[in-house]
């Protein structure tokens, strides 16, 4: 018997890459709503309990008020938005998190999946942490640039109108208060919310997170191989994330933005000078893939009991 899925907000950018994502998968029956009648709260509710995994695509506030049209006690949640993330009863659909959360997840109703920055930031912060080698007070500093397509609709219509892209380069979130913080900060393990500087780049996707570590001067001084034990460590094994050597990360002169094209993987770098005792660690994902759409097809793999990778880019 298919599993049913709803996509609620199916016609905005991630939802569509989730569909994309679920065609021809017999395993899997897509629940959709005449596209006069999406924005009618009946035909929506019928169709958010006629499913057993419902996919919010849309704001917040619209995602909040999906959850309160379920009426049953069996219909699963995954929700893309900010609505959920650090909310009680919700499980972070981020199942590299830590070991047995894959677990934890298949065995929730409801979960909310990570934003594209927190993604890269905890792939690089949360293995540390687990290892001591960062101290949960330490200050930590993110930062990065991603396509325009993570900011929605009207970044989009920012780059793409008719009056030209900002510029090719455009820092932003410049008030220290980005709605991502609060999961970096939760799911991280960190005491202090880290210092986000992100910037938006002149291209639709892909994104790189950076986190810089003084080693040195961190409790214990850990090295490049002890920062790099940890990080292979904890994705050993794993299809959608991977750790380049430190001789591959040494051998490279950058990390483009589209360096994982448009898949659903995580590729994860460790630059580092072993004389400074300085570090640069490096995700690059693409913000509407492990960002966004494949994570929530990966949660809905999870939660489905069907192989974790069915359906993604990889």
């Amino acid at each position: 018997m298919s599993t049913k899925v709803f996509i609620d907000g199916g016609h905005g950018t991630t939802g569509i890459e989730i569909a994309e994502r679920l065609a021809g998968r017999p395993e899997l029956s897509l629940i959709t709503v005449p596209e006069e009648l999406r924005r009618d709260a009946g035909a929506r509710r019928d169709a958010l309990n006629a499913a057993d995994v419902v996919v919010l695509c849309l704001p917040d506030d619209a995602a909040r008020e999906a959850v309160a049209l379920i009426d049953n006690d069996s219909t699963r949640v995954i929700d893309a938005s900010t609505a959920h993330r650090v909310a009680d009863g919700w499980t972070y659909g981020f199942p590299e998190l830590e070991p047995g959360h894959r677990e934890r997840i298949a065995n929730s109703r409801f979960i909310a999946n990570p934003g594209c920055w927190p993604t890269g930031f905890l792939a690089l912060v949360r293995p540390l942490v687990l290892a001591g080698l960062l101290p949960a007070d330490w200050p930590v500093t993110v930062s990065g640039a991603s396509g325009y397509s993570g900011g929605g609709k009207a970044m989009i219509a920012d780059y793409e109108g008719t009056a030209g892209a900002p510029s090719a380069f455009r820092p932003y979130g410049l008030s220290l208060g980005h709605k991502h913080v609060p999961e970096m900060t939760r799911y991280s393990g960190l005491a202090h919310p880290p210092l986000f500087a992100p910037a938006v780049a002149n291209a639709y996707r892909g994104m790189i997170v950076e986190v810089p570590l003084q080693l040195r001067a961190m409790p214990g001084a850990p090295t490049l191989d002890d920062i790099h034990a940890a990080l292979t460590g904890a994705y050993a094994g794993s299809q959608i994330a991977s750790v380049a050597s430190l001789d591959e990360s040494a051998a490279m002169t950058g990390v483009a933005l589209e360096h994982v094209g448009a898949t659903d993987r995580l590729a994860l770098f460790l630059f580092g000078n072993a004389d400074s005792g300085q570090a640069r660690l490096v995700a690059a994902l693409d913000n509407l893939g492990k960002g966004a759409a494949g994570a929530a097809v990966q949660n809905l793999n999870i939660l489905a009991g069907l192989p974790e990778t069915a359906g993604l880019r990889l």
